[in-house]
């Protein structure tokens, strides 16, 4: 019997997804992207904005339509946050805790032949015990991986806190037998994934994020890669920039959130820091490493900012010179606080957000145009008809005319041709 899944929204709900994915074969199933012929699915939702609540809702929609005898299991964010789901067909509610059930759930419905009624969303604000859920199933050729879940920064615009509970981490012996599992298995990359991983911590071993990394560099060197996926500015600290300046193995990318370029934006949105002092750890992170690249997120329109909060927060933007920037326009959450506030209107969050994501095709493309003519090692990953496709240390998308044979190695490659958001690029040496 084949199950399918839908995975929506981050790393983190790929991870989680792959570890169902995990169990379910074990047990003898078949894994797949949705079909007609599934017996079950697993639709595993986001919340972080308004669209991604529609898509969740539409993709739940999808699958009972695609087939109404199959038994539908919604979980992730959107179920947790929002209160009452008003979507008949689903049989099983999961939010952010138990996830792991519904391969227990499902597997006894299909073996019974009897579908029935499951809600088993709890209170995500009194979790305090991280779920235990492993993989070694995975989609790409880089392994997401992870450590920790939750968030307790309350940023007055983010419903995450309230979707994800608080930080929990996954506890160091299990999370490094993980690693080495996947080492073993031959994936060079290994992305370290969570809501907010620089919150890792397992007490237990009076381990902390950087402590973790170091582990991983001293006791597992079949990994080549270690990419930090997403990491707030004020988590970083000076012996984490030395790990970065001393070990090739950690990735010259880094996505650090920055939201607004505005301090009294960044003050109104309760982010930890100014643009002071995230500027002074961006300025230590390029001494450590040249060709870093610094990847953000930029929340647009949010309601307290006026036309010179933008134009001072794109100033900045270009000032830090980050290599690309994914640009929100703000999403009203209910409760939270910005919710509250009076909002702009729609149609200058639009011209704000089109303005800036310009911005980041021109930092990006300035940034790509250094590399030209350098020979850098890519980790190819898939294919199109035309084109085998990897990725840089700093995350810069190379294609190569297509050769399947490539896909999992790292392989140094001329980067000749910048095309769109890409370089085209050529093999050196296999």
């Amino acid at each position: 019997m084949k199950i399918g899944f839908v995975t929506l929204g981050c790393k983190v709900n790929i991870y989680e997804s792959n570890a169902l994915k995990d169990k379910f074969i074990s047990l003898g199933y078949e894994v797949s992207d949705i079909d007609s012929d599934c017996s079950a699915f697993i639709i595993n939702t986001c919340s972080v904005t308004n669209m991604a609540d529609s898509k969740s809702r539409q993709m739940i929609r999808k699958c009972i339509k695609l087939n109404p005898n199959a038994i539908i299991c919604a979980m992730g964010c959107f179920i947790q946050s929002t209160k009452n789901v008003d979507i008949e067909g689903i049989d099983i509610l999961i939010g952010n805790s138990n996830k792991a059930k519904a391969v227990e759930l499902i597997d006894k419905m299909l073996k019974e032949g009897k579908r029935e009624k499951y809600n088993l969303v709890k209170d995500i604000l009194k979790d305090k015990e991280y779920e235990l859920l492993t993989a070694t199933y995975f989609d790409h050729t880089r392994a997401f991986v992870k450590i920790e879940d939750g968030c307790q920064n309350f940023c007055s615009y983010c419903i995450i806190p309230f979707a994800r509970g608080p930080v929990r981490s996954k506890p160091l012996m299990v999370a490094l037998r993980e690693f080495k599992e996947i080492a073993k298995l031959g994936y060079k990359e290994i992305v370290l994934s969570g809501i907010d991983i620089g919150k890792y911590y397992d007490k237990e071993t009076n381990t902390n994020f950087t402590k973790l990394v170091k582990l991983m560099l001293d006791n597992i060197p079949e990994i080549k890669r270690i990419r930090i996926s997403s990491i707030e500015i004020t988590q970083i600290d000076d012996e984490l920039i030395d790990l970065i300046k001393n070990n090739q193995v950690i990735t010259s990318h880094i996505h650090l959130p920055l939201q607004s370029g505005s301090d009294k934006v960044l003050k109104d949105m309760n982010r930890k820091y100014d643009t002071l002092k995230f500027k002074e750890i961006v300025n230590k992170l390029k001494a450590a490493r040249k060709d870093i690249s610094l990847t953000t997120d930029v929340i647009v329109g949010f309601p307290t900012e006026d036309d010179n909060d933008y134009i001072d927060s794109v100033n900045y933007i270009k000032e830090i010179g980050f290599s690309k920037i994914h640009v929100f326009p703000y999403s009203v959450r209910n409760n939270t606080k910005a919710a509250l506030l009076k909002q702009l209107p729609d149609n200058v969050k639009k011209e704000r957000t089109s303005n800036l994501i310009k911005v980041s095709e021109e930092l990006q493309k300035k940034y790509n145009e250094l590399f030209l003519n350098q020979e850098l090692d890519v980790l190819f990953e898939q294919s199109n008809k035309e084109y085998t496709m990897g990725h840089t240390s700093n995350y810069i998308e190379v294609r190569v005319k297509k050769d399947d044979n490539l896909i999992g190695k790292i392989v140094k490659s001329r980067l000749n041709n910048i095309e769109n958001d890409y370089i085209l690029g050529e093999i050196v040496d296999k």
